[in-house]
């Protein structure tokens, strides 16, 4: 723990903080004010008038012994040794949270796990993003965007080069966890991509908001650090390329990866032949290794050791190293080490900046709870598609340039919630059988009469098609369909990827009529369970499916396979690096 900070001795061991409860026989942190109490004793009392000094360590009490190796995580409760006279101990408590070790933060900068303890909050960096993310919700998809930024901060990281820089989004992942919590994507976003960076409205020290202004044509790792641009920047960014919504971030820097492998014991690495890379200074005999610290930064950082020596095969090398950093977390040996799991959780919380929606260690609780039972198998790592710069000289390729069509299948699937692992057949048939179930009652729903046009009332918005759609189809509706009950209310709050109409029971025959003139299937129509005012519009919000009005909308193809030739790394296995 943070000694200085807390008032203990800096040779006190986070894992010997751990004690026995004799009233419950469970293991508890304690932490107060003196090192004496971290071991179970009970410090003097403090005058009410006038503060002493923290007590000097004693040595532990033969009934309160530290944890054996092996045994697993203290269950945490209220006890320990009682004060004279039976009342509540005075020493702070502090409850551990176990569910979810398993966590995506492991970039060219850094890993983050999802054990922490209330008593870490310190720790945490935070970043108020401007409104850039909504924030995860328990019952939809999550999306996180995990940041490695190369920014030369902290300790020993000066020898790096470039030490003046203020970073920039040097790694970049995109981790999608599906609605049902069975299976996740980590898309990795080169850094070298040519594409636009938007406006971003960045929080100051002083409280005011600077307009940064967008750019195009521009590396994206430019969407961090450059001209002021904070993580919501990148967060924008991403959202506008890829068409996916950012619900939080994660940032963390070179610190992360020395601290957290060594803190795990070190990770596994495989290479398949000599590397000498003087730049990363990476020297690796061929076969098996166990990386930590300074080796293991330098096994995520080299360009020149693997493939063709480009950012691309770089990315692969990280995945691989991220995979392994999983495994590793996962296993026995940690899960059943309290002194790992204190280590892993001190040394991420100080690795780690995140937004407001994440900015305490109960709201990191809660994103780990969603994630504690997915099983790695069902974790692919992958690349967004992309080609060499057409605008560049052959011998002089440095940027890359989304390669449209496989990039588009890709996010189609991201965006449908479609996983790249393979799933068990069984649930692959139950899911099977609710979609088919699921489509009869979306159908079910165009069945019955249709409202005359003129008896229709509908309030449009854009929230997802191109410029102007919602006046558009306004205009559409009044003069080529007679829907003179139409109003244009603009954007919409959020982006939907396929166009939705809300209507209430009562209004029903409204909705099947505006179905037909509008192209759209039982899917797009979503029927509240209370009955409308007789002078309430129903809500048509356009999504990016929407192109122009009078052409179908149907149910949208949900992709079921992946684009040819994609690269990808599964997180549950060992991969040699080439």
């Amino acid at each position: 723990m943070d000694a200085q900070s807390r008032g203990r001795a800096d040779e006190i061991d986070p894992a010997d903080q751990w004690v026995l409860n004799p009233r419950t026989g469970n293991y508890e942190l304690r932490l107060g004010h003196s090192a004496a109490q971290q071991h179970g004793v009970a410090a003097p009392r403090r005058s009410r008038r006038t503060a002493t000094a923290p007590s000097a360590p004693t040595a532990p009490s033969p009934a309160v012994p530290k944890p054996r190796r092996g045994e697993g995580l203290p269950g945490g409760r209220r006890g320990g040794r009682p004060r004279k006279g039976g009342g509540p101990p005075r020493r702070r408590k502090v409850m551990v949270a176990t569910g979810g070790t398993l966590a995506l933060l492991l970039v060219a900068g850094g890993l983050g796990s999802y054990l922490y303890y209330e008593h870490l909050n310190g720790n945490l960096k935070v970043i108020d993003t401007g409104g850039a993310g909504a924030g995860f919700k328990k019952d939809q998809p999550i999306n996180i965007l995990v940041i490695g930024t190369d920014k030369r901060s902290g300790k020993g990281n000066e020898g790096y080069g470039d030490a003046e820089s203020v970073g920039h989004a040097d790694t970049t992942i995109l981790f999608h966890v599906s609605k049902d919590r069975s299976n996740a994507t980590a898309l990795s976003i080169p850094r070298d991509l040519i594409t636009d960076i938007p406006a971003c409205p960045t929080k100051q020290s002083n409280g005011s908001v600077k307009d940064i202004a967008g750019t195009r044509g521009t590396r994206f790792n430019n969407s961090l650090g450059q001209e002021g641009r904070d993580p919501g920047c990148t967060m924008r960014t991403v959202k506008q390329l890829t068409g996916i919504e950012v619900d939080n971030f994660m940032m963390v820097d070179f610190n992360a990866v020395k601290n957290l492998s060594t803190a795990v014991g070190g990770v596994p690495v495989c290479v398949e032949k000599d590397v000498n890379d003087r730049d990363s200074k990476l020297n690796l005999k061929a076969g098996e290794h166990r990386l930590q610290g300074e080796q293991a930064l330098a096994f995520v950082r080299t360009r020149h050791a693997f493939g063709n020596e480009s950012d691309l095969d770089r990315i692969k090398t990280q995945q691989q190293f991220l995979g392994s950093m999983m495994r590793e977390m996962k296993s026995k040996e940690t899960l059943t080490s309290p002194k790992k799991f204190v280590s892993l959780a001190e040394a991420a919380t100080k690795s780690l900046t995140v937004d407001q929606g994440l900015g305490s260690i109960g709201k990191l609780t809660d994103l780990a709870g969603e994630l504690k039972d997915m099983n790695l198998k069902n974790i692919t790592f992958t690349t967004l598609p992309v080609l060499d710069n057409p605008n560049e000289p052959a011998n002089r390729k440095s940027t890359v340039v989304l390669n449209a069509a496989p990039a588009e299948e890709l996010l189609r699937m991201i965006r449908a919630d479609v996983s790249l692992t393979e799933v068990e057949k069984k649930e692959a048939s139950a899911k099977e059988a609710a979609d088919a179930d699921a489509k009869a009652k979306q159908d079910a729903v165009l069945q019955g009469g249709r409202a005359p046009a003129g008896d229709v009332r509908v309030d449009v918005y854009n929230g997802g098609g191109p410029p102007g759609s919602a006046s558009t189809t306004l205009t559409w509706l009044q003069n080529s369909k007679g829907v003179l009950k139409a109003g244009n209310h603009g954007n919409a709050s959020a982006r939907l990827g396929a166009t939705q109409l809300e209507f209430a029971p009562n209004q029903a025959d409204q909705a099947r009529a505006l179905a037909d003139m509008m192209g759209l299937s039982g899917a797009a129509l979503k029927m509240g369970s209370v009955d409308a005012g007789p002078r309430t519009p129903m809500k048509l919000t356009l999504g990016a499916d929407f192109k122009e009005p009078g052409k179908p909308l149907g149910a949208p193809e949900t992709p079921q396979q992946a684009p040819e030739g994609l690269q990808r790394v599964e997180a549950d296995k060992a991969v040699c690096a080439k």
